[in-house]
């Protein structure tokens, strides 16, 4: 046999080697991951409920869903184990500070339009009769010119459609 006959089987064994690999490397993690589990550690199972870790037994866990909830799980059911932080962000709400420089933004434009003035001097300026200028005029207000000149290029094209007819008024 040639060697380009036999270059897509090495290239299939190839690929199938290096996925089995790193599907391997996966499956050491998580085990290694379970395998360090401790008592008082936040989980999350592999259902997608968050819990404590109350006791860690050979290939069960017991765990803390809730005060007075103890569940027992099997070892593998456990898909992540948490940090407090993020533990505590997701079940308990609790955010700790995320900007050390004390940014606040706010949740709605209102406080972002307040100014440094008394309340006073701000409603005086409301109750002006004047209207505003948004810079629009009305059409009313402006003369209707009587006829306007069409440009060169319109002139052209009507010029351009009356020669393309057949002859007859009635043409479709």
């Amino acid at each position: 046999m040639s060697l380009v006959t036999l270059l897509p089987f090495i290239v299939l064994i190839g690929a199938m080697f290096l996925m089995t690999r790193s599907a391997k490397k996966k499956q050491q993690q998580a085990a290694s991951m379970r395998n360090e589990l401790q008592p008082g550690s936040g989980v999350r199972t592999i259902g997608g409920m968050y819990a404590t870790v109350k006791e860690v037994n050979e290939d069960s866990i017991l765990l803390d869903a809730a005060p007075g909830v103890d569940l027992l799980f099997a070892k593998n059911a456990i898909g992540a184990v948490l940090t407090d932080d993020e533990y505590n962000r997701i079940v308990h709400g609790v955010e700790h500070d995320l900007k050390a420089d004390g940014t606040v933004v706010p949740d709605d434009a209102s406080s972002l339009t307040e100014t440094d003035e008394p309340a006073a001097d701000a409603s005086s300026d409301a109750s002006d009769d004047k209207p505003l200028d948004l810079g629009k005029k009305d059409l009313a207000d402006k003369p209707v010119e009587a006829a306007v000149e069409p440009k060169a290029d319109e002139t052209v094209a009507d010029e351009a459609e009356s020669k393309k007819t057949d002859g007859g008024t009635e043409a479709k």
